[in-house]
């Protein structure tokens, strides 16, 4: 990576008492790991040690023994704010010291020419008819009845129980059987075609079903082949559409809703919410695109390489909540670390480039949180997790966390009263 215009290097170097206690401790841990006959493990005198292994070999883990005083020194000797994690090499060490480069990336020169009256408005949102209909459909489907089916044959929308079995030349293949399976018919779930030839069947009916896997199927050893399923139907069940009546409000059990009209005011309300809210979401993106246009700044690789760190991390979490691995997501993607960094990078521009553009309005517009209003915020999170304050304040990293993120959110606010 090219260094970076805003990359200050500082020199600091360790020695003396400071220094020989970091090869003092780095000495009684290595001790531990080596094997010199004559001498129990961790027995092994200090000048023996050197004489076999050489004292450079505490070069490396002395370092980190001091390495923090080193960092803390740099910060304080060059009066630097650093923006991401410096970077770190060894310049020079010996048994008298070692000698430390930090390369410190700050935060680059930002100017927002224009910030007000820039006109963006904001989408309005409107609730058809047919949008409600259609929620009412999908709501009524959920709350359907399913009864046995007594009389006549397995038609699409009916739920088949059944058992089958898969055939490959005549030999049956792994994860092609099963028994008692339900499948409602129609729903596409099964290999094109299987769903089809079952329509018509009957309770106890037994059917063999020809048909060929699609070519991008996954299994490849079934990709375009053509396979046999044997199958017994054993019972055919039907959904019975409920009514709009008392019974089914009971079920739903939604506070103010005892008839059609009232749930579907409720089904309304609902539907408007979600669209406000992305129409909000809309504006803002809208609103600091507008913003960003009038931005200028040269922004050092290092930050939006950090940015993705942050991403992927997050990235990771969210897949882990879904029980996979990112090692899995590779697997799964025939991708790569590299390949997931570089689809994230122009996300982690625009990122980076709005926490910039908007640090620097919150200061041109003197935006500052209170003492007071970030007590209240507190309180009122901890209770809605319900959380101690203090327990609340170390999950999120700290008071000046949700001061900074709080800030961030008033300096938006101000730049949706700036341009109505």
């Amino acid at each position: 990576m090219a260094k970076s215009k805003k990359a200050k290097e500082v020199f600091i170097k360790i020695e003396n008492e400071s220094w020989k206690n970091a090869l003092d401790k780095a000495f009684k841990e290595k001790v531990k790991e080596v094997n010199v006959p004559g001498f129990r493990k961790g027995k092994v005198p200090r000048d023996i040690y050197e004489k076999k292994f050489g004292k450079q070999s505490l070069y490396l883990p002395a370092s980190d023994y001091v390495v923090d005083e080193a960092y803390h020194r740099a910060l304080e000797e060059s009066k630097l704010v650093p923006v991401v994690m410096p970077r770190v090499d060894i310049k020079s060490v010996d048994d008298n010291g070692i000698e430390f480069v930090f390369t410190i990336i700050t935060k680059p020169e930002v100017k927002v020419k224009n910030y007000k009256g820039l006109k963006v408005a904001k989408d309005k949102v409107k609730v058809t008819k047919e949008e409600i209909e259609h929620e009412l459909g999908h709501l009524l489907e959920d709350y359907s009845e399913i009864k046995t089916k007594e009389k006549g044959k397995l038609e699409k929308g009916n739920i088949a129980v059944f058992d089958f079995e898969g055939f490959l030349d005549g030999v049956p293949f792994d994860g092609g059987k099963a028994e008692n399976y339900e499948l409602e018919i129609g729903s596409g779930k099964f290999v094109p075609g299987f769903e089809d030839q079952m329509v018509g069947m009957k309770p106890e009916e037994e059917k063999e079903i020809n048909l060929t896997f699609p070519e991008d199927y996954p299994a490849k050893n079934l990709a375009g082949k053509a396979v046999v399923f044997k199958v017994k139907l054993h019972e055919v069940k039907e959904k019975i559409e409920r009514e709009f009546n008392e019974e089914l409000f009971e079920d739903l059990a939604i506070e103010g809703v005892n008839s059609k009209e009232t749930l579907m005011k409720h089904i309304e309300d609902d539907i408007k919410a979600d669209k406000e809210k992305h129409a909000e979401d809309e504006y803002i993106d809208k609103l600091l695109a507008e913003v960003a246009k009038n931005v200028e700044v040269d922004i050092p690789e290092e930050m939006v390489e950090d940015e993705i760190d942050r991403m992927v991390k997050r990235y990771e979490q969210d897949l882990r909540m879904q029980g996979l691995s990112i090692e899995m997501y590779y697997q799964f993607t025939k991708s790569t670390e590299k390949d997931l960094r570089a689809s994230m990078e122009k996300e982690a521009y625009k990122n980076t480039l709005y926490r910039l553009m908007l640090e620097e309005i919150q200061k041109l517009e003197e935006v500052k949180i209170s003492d007071k209003e970030l007590d209240e915020e507190v309180d009122k999170m901890a209770k809605e997790y319900k959380m101690k304050k203090e327990d609340f304040l170390r999950s999120i990293g700290g008071a000046d966390v949700l001061r900074y993120e709080l800030e961030i959110k008033k300096v938006i606010d101000l730049l949706k009263e700036l341009n109505k």
